[in-house]
């Protein structure tokens, strides 16, 4: 099974060894990782920081990059990222272009141990 990394900013620039462990146990399980290149951050600090329009541009790069690799899963290790990720269903639904893609990105997304568990 195919596995999209969601490393989040927050493992990606402090805590590097959180998601190589992350993915050394998901492919001892037999997934095939990915982690695209072009992600930066699913926008919680921004959004909740009261940048509502301005995360917008944030939110389409994550989805853009985490669906740049047709992936059975999206998987990152922070419960809060991966929940703002879900929420991208709900902000960007009236969005023409990004509605389904939302939908698409929540519906593929575990937080790590939550992926293993089942």
């Amino acid at each position: 099974m195919k596995v999209v990394i969601f490393s989040t900013c927050i493992v990606d620039l402090f805590f590097p060894n959180v998601g190589a462990a992350m993915v050394e146990v998901l492919e001892r399980f037999g997934c095939e990782t990915f982690m695209p290149v072009k992600q930066i951050c699913c926008g919680q600090p921004t959004y909740n920081s009261g940048y509502v329009k301005a995360t917008q541009k944030v939110f389409r790069n994550e989805i853009d990059a985490l669906l740049s690799v047709d992936a059975d899963y999206i998987v990152g290790p922070a419960g809060s990222c991966v929940n703002m990720l879900r929420e991208y269903r709900v902000l960007l639904k009236d969005d023409p272009e990004y509605a389904e893609k939302a939908k698409e990105v929540a519906d593929k997304t575990f937080e790590f141990s939550q992926f293993l568990y089942r």
